[in-house]
């Protein structure tokens, strides 16, 4: 690879880095997909068949608000082209076809928090549920993915009767749609039966919908993330690294993907003898090598040291093979992301972290960055915040009451430590935590983010995704709660939600250093908890391996067939530098598009992503305008075209009042 150009730094500034952009609300749908106006003939077809297939009907609403799961309050004024954007179509959005016995369909009251009540139909299903307002003047849609609700729970209504009942969807998206229905009603029970059913699937025997969407997509998202492919992409392996099978089958340990990257000097015999003492067999592996250095990213488990200090002889040569493979530095930095006394906790325990009087020429250092029920402790007073209504008066200290972006700030600022530890120090890091899939992900794979910029592009940010969370294990399943009706389970926890969060902080501060836009990062969180792609499903790659692969479609064939929409008409592809953000909490900002989105006086009524497809649209068409230009000079001076070279319209040039470029 190229020698690497220079480093970026976001620079304190005085001005505001502007308005956050608006929702998510994606203008095109796949073309396979169709739309739901011009379902209304094979909606028909379906009904008339005895054996018409639910999943057909679900794909209509599907095709509807694919990604948006939000809300759309339209005032009448609005004109029909803002309604084709925010993804209304009158004319049929009210003509929902059933399936006997696979819906229900139920009249009721949807207690609107910024409106007050609204009656209307809700419709559920296996997949969502639709709810509609029976008056048109403002018209109203909701419309939740199944997935997406956390518990649902009983409410007294108040001031609509006595025969009334209430019932409050309480969602993992930072939303709690409110209904209220008469206690009479034949259809309550099975109602609530088909939410609990379907919202849950894993506590009712049931599958997840993933596996009956069958949508075909032109790009298969599963070939996305090709480990021996990237891997080679880093000029792997090597005389000092080597790309092991010996987990092909899981054996060593049941939550690392199949292929490991290990020092080249270590047999097998060692490498079980270091699994043993390692947390959950996660033994220290190569996620990330400098191009140049040679110095790496290594992930792995605590050491299970214990209160009596115990050694592992192996596992301090392994270590001592990974500071050998860097010839540029002669020490090795642990980066343990525990705050010290949690460690301490965790050695009494029987976990721990690396001694500095064992393991020779080694530095540790702890992150200090809280635990996941922490995080979830902050995320949930984060939504008391901003939802239902939010209290102007006090917003700032309110935000500031959680933590949320003080526990952002932590960990960008662990991630650009360890960054800058291989780019200035050229030294090789090991991160880890308790166990190494949590805070371990969310460091190694933003400080990636930060080093390469393969995976700034859209594609690159996949193959992240696919390689640090998904195939290293991070528990999905356990942290979202798929299908889980055990809401209170301490296994919960919004750590993906909050490297998302990190990454967008660093495209506020950079916004012209990746190829991906907000809506993608928005739709990857909304199908997070949608559970229609099989992408996020279970816990480790051995149970995808078995389970998902070839029964469930890839999220990445859904983004990658329309990749324009999540395209960022501002990048620049800045090969070979590295972004070091502004860790500062003068310099975060709360995620308005994706907390607070669902108050409709928190959004603009245009989405943003909409002006950027049109800006990629203009540049597409200045850029075709040059070439012609440039043909019609060969043409004028005689000169055949093949022997004049095409300039490429500059894109952008970068230009951040509050950062600047610093070459080396």
């Amino acid at each position: 690879r190229r020698g690497r150009g220079g480093r970026m730094e976001r620079q304190p500034s005085a001005e505001s880095p502007g308005a956050p952009p608006p929702p998510a609300v994606p203008s095109r749908k796949p073309r396979s997909l169709g739309a739901i106006g011009g379902a209304r003939q094979e909606s028909a077809d379906t009904q008339d068949s005895p054996t018409g297939s639910h999943v057909e009907w679900c794909k209509q609403l599907i095709a509807a608000t694919l990604n948006s799961q939000m809300s759309a309050s339209i005032p009448p004024d609005v004109p029909s082209r803002d309604l084709r954007v925010l993804g209304y179509q009158p004319a049929q959005v009210d003509e929902v076809p059933l399936v006997p016995g696979e819906t229900i369909k139920v009249t009721v009251m949807y207690i609107c928090p910024f409106t007050g009540a609204v009656s209307g139909t809700l419709t559920v299903t296996d997949y969502k549920l639709y709810f509609i307002s029976l008056e048109r003047t403002p018209f109203f849609v909701l419309d939740v993915n199944l997935g997406a609700i956390s518990r649902l729970e009983s409410i007294s209504v108040q001031n609509h009767g006595e025969s009334t009942q209430g019932m409050e969807i309480v969602c993992k998206d930072m939303r709690s749609p409110r209904f209220a229905y008469k206690k009479e009603e034949q259809s309550r029970a099975e109602l609530e039966e088909m939410l609990m059913k379907h919202a849950f699937p894993l506590s009712h025997d049931l599958a997840f919908f993933a596996f009956q969407y069958k949508e075909e997509y032109p790009v298969d998202g599963w070939k996305v993330y090709e480990p021996l492919a990237e891997y080679k992409r880093q000029g792997l392996p090597n005389e000092s690294w080597t790309i092991s099978k010996m987990n092909s089958n899981y054996e060593v340990c049941d939550t690392y993907p199949a292929l490991l990257v290990i020092p080249t000097n270590i047999k097998e015999d060692e490498i079980k003898r270091v699994a043993s003492f390692r947390a959950k067999h996660r033994i220290p592996v190569l996620s990330w090598i400098h191009p140049e250095t040679q110095a790496t990213i290594v992930r792995c488990g605590q050491p299970m040291v214990g209160p009596s200090d115990r050694r592992c002889k192996e596992d301090e040569r392994y270590l001592q093979s990974i500071m050998d493979a860097n010839a540029q530095s002669h020490k090795l930095t642990i980066f343990d992301a525990r705050q010290c006394s949690v460690a301490d906790t965790n050695k009494a325990k029987d976990g721990g972290y690396e001694s500095e009087n064992f393991y020779a020429n080694v530095e540790l250092n702890f992150l200090e960055i809280p635990n996941m029920h922490v995080m979830r402790e902050s995320l949930r007073k984060l939504k008391e915040v901003v939802y239902p209504t939010i209290d102007e008066a006090r917003w700032l200290s309110a935000i500031d009451s959680t933590h949320w972006l003080e526990y952002i700030r932590l960990l960008l600022a662990g991630a650009v430590r360890i960054a800058d530890k291989l780019e200035s120090g050229k030294t090789s890091v090991v991160v880890h935590c308790s166990d190494g899939w949590d805070r371990t992900a969310q460091l190694t794979s933003l400080a990636m983010l930060m080093l390469d910029s393969h995976y700034r592009t859209l594609r690159g940010f996949q193959v992240l995704l696919e390689k640090e969370w998904i195939s290293f294990g991070h528990k999905f399943t356990s942290r979202v709660g798929h299908g889980d009706k055990n809401h209170a389970n301490s296994e919960r926890s919004p750590l993906f939600v909050q490297f998302i969060d990190c990454v967008w902080q660093m495209t506020r501060q950079f916004p012209s250093a990746f190829e991906f836009n907000e809506l993608f990062l928005i739709t990857v969180l909304d199908h997070l908890y949608s559970c229609l792609f099989g992408t996020f499903l279970y816990n480790s790659e051995k149970e995808r391996v078995e389970k998902v692969h070839s029964k469930t479609a890839s999220l990445w064939s859904y983004v990658n067939s329309q990749p324009e929409d999540f395209s960022n008409p501002f990048f620049v592809d800045y090969e070979h530098h590295v972004l070091f953000p502004l860790a500062s909490l003068r310099h975060l900002e709360l995620w308005v598009s994706y907390y607070v989105r669902w108050n409709p006086r928190m959004r603009p009524q245009m989405p943003v992503h909409q002006n950027l497809k049109e800006l990629l649209f203009l540049r597409t068409e200045l850029q075709r305008r040059v070439e012609e230009l440039q043909r019609e000079v060969a043409l004028f001076i005689h000169v055949p075209a093949s022997l004049i070279l095409f300039v490429p319209l500059p894109t952008h040039t970068q230009f951040n009042p509050v950062g600047r470029l610093i070459c080396q």
